[in-house]
């Protein structure tokens, strides 16, 4: 099985320790993620504490609850979270790795560059080719209200 896998990088006019204090405030995400055009009504850390390695949490979204964690946090330069999606009978369908890397830019500002990986197992991934323009759109569009957020913020 072939990974769906893409990169997508954006200027944010903000300081690097903003940019990802924003990103990994999993609570926060819900001030500034897209309420339209996205996948996700809404997130909830679940475990207890500051963000970290095996933080976990849970996105409502269109299609259900998908539970994850963060897998990687490096601060201020890169955030993996990990989620998953499982079937009736518990097996897991998709699961992906959505990442930050972020670097300060000469102006002050921040390069995000987004990495996305994501897998469809068993028969879903005969898919893959409409999850991955799904994928990109939902990526796209949460990067974009990433850089909003930070534009709004400045007026």
């Amino acid at each position: 099985m072939k990974p769906i896998e893409f990169e997508i990088t954006r200027e944010v006019r903000a300081p690097i320790e903003e940019v990802f204090a924003r990103l990994v405030d999993i609570e926060g995400h819900n001030d500034w993620m897209a309420h339209r055009g996205s996948m996700l009504k809404r997130t909830r850390q679940t475990s207890p504490g500051e963000a970290g390695v095996g933080t976990t949490y849970v996105d409502q979204t269109r299609q259900g609850a998908m539970p994850g964690e963060i897998a990687v946090l490096e601060r201020p330069y890169e955030i993996v979270y990990h989620w998953w999606q499982k079937s009736r009978a518990g097996k897991v369908k998709f699961e992906g790795w959505p990442s930050y890397n972020l670097e300060s830019s000469t102006d002050g500002g921040t390069v995000v560059r987004h990495h996305a990986k994501m897998l469809a197992y068993g028969v879903w991934g005969l898919g893959a080719p409409m999850f991955r323009r799904m994928a990109l759109k939902e990526r796209t569009t949460t990067l974009e209200a990433l850089k909003a957020s930070f534009e709004q913020e400045s007026r």
